[in-house]
């Protein structure tokens, strides 16, 4: 089990927002982000701000559903410094507002049904600043790994909720061909099935046979795929943070082709 206590996810929530923000002050504002194109130094401290204030919000004002799912609606402040210093302030309500919150309390969220608590929270926060605090060292030049036990829940998360979440109005088809995503340094392995994916939207959006694939318990059979690599160069790749060169990828071809295509899908 990849799960870490909700200690540990506070923990970190607060290691990776601090080297986000202490990273982020030696670049200057107009410094790209290599991994988010169309944004610069300064959009990315306004994006992660207005998600920890978001996320403050909901965790306050739970059970409540928020009326406006929009995390950033915040309006711009005239200086880069101002940005960070809003950051720092924000970033401190949200984790004396989270830590004094039970995990097993209801809140919303906009997972399925068994994510309808504080902990989603927790987890979901403790990987967006981890994934943000990457990006802001890339930015800067100043990469460093991802923590091994953080990154192999990552790469759970990243697999099971933020590319294999089925909807109640969907239904997934599965098929013979599961992958094994392993991660060789913490001896931890995450697989998935392979499947298609059908339903209708509330929006009225039909889908049919669409590729998909959802996370599994180990099927007890050989992959028709391994893709291999530490933990914080798997987490990293899944987030489009790296390229190939650090990950390791064998078996079938037309599995490979399908799971590229699977994975090339946007989870920012």
């Amino acid at each position: 089990m990849t799960l870490l206590g909700a200690d540990a996810y506070l923990d970190h929530i607060r290691t990776e927002s601090a080297r986000f923000a202490d990273v982020l002050a030696t670049c200057p504002p107009d410094a790209r982000v290599p991994s988010c194109p169309d944004w610069t130094a300064a959009d990315l401290v306004a994006h992660l701000s207005g998600v920890q204030h978001f996320w403050t919000g909901i965790i306050a004002g739970r059970p409540v559903a928020p009326v406006d799912e929009d995390a950033e609606g915040r309006a711009p402040l005239a200086s880069y410094d101002d940005e960070l210093a809003r950051f720092r302030s924000t970033h401190d309500t949200f984790v004396a507002t989270l830590a004094a919150a039970d995990p097993a309390e209801p809140a919303w969220s906009w997972s399925g049904p068994d994510d309808q608590k504080v902990a989603f929270t927790y987890r979901r926060q403790a990987h967006e600043a981890l994934i943000h605090r990457l990006d802001a060292e890339l930015a800067a030049g100043q990469v460093t790994p991802l923590p091994a036990a953080l990154a192999t829940d990552g790469v759970h998360e990243a697999l099971d909720v933020m590319y294999g979440g089925l909807p109640d109005w969907g239904r997934f088809t599965p098929s013979e061909h599961v992958v094994e995503y392993r991660m060789t340094d913490t001896a931890t392995s995450i697989w998935t099935r392979l499947g298609t994916f059908a339903g209708t939207s509330p929006e009225g959006k039909v889908y049919a046979d669409e590729p998909d694939q959802h996370v599994v318990a180990d099927p007890g059979t050989a992959p028709a795929l391994v893709v291999a690599a530490t933990a914080s160069d798997l987490d990293a790749w899944l987030w489009h943070r790296g390229d190939d060169a650090r990950v390791a990828i064998s078996g079938d071809d037309a599995v490979r082709a399908l799971v590229t295509g699977l994975l090339g899908q946007p989870i920012d």
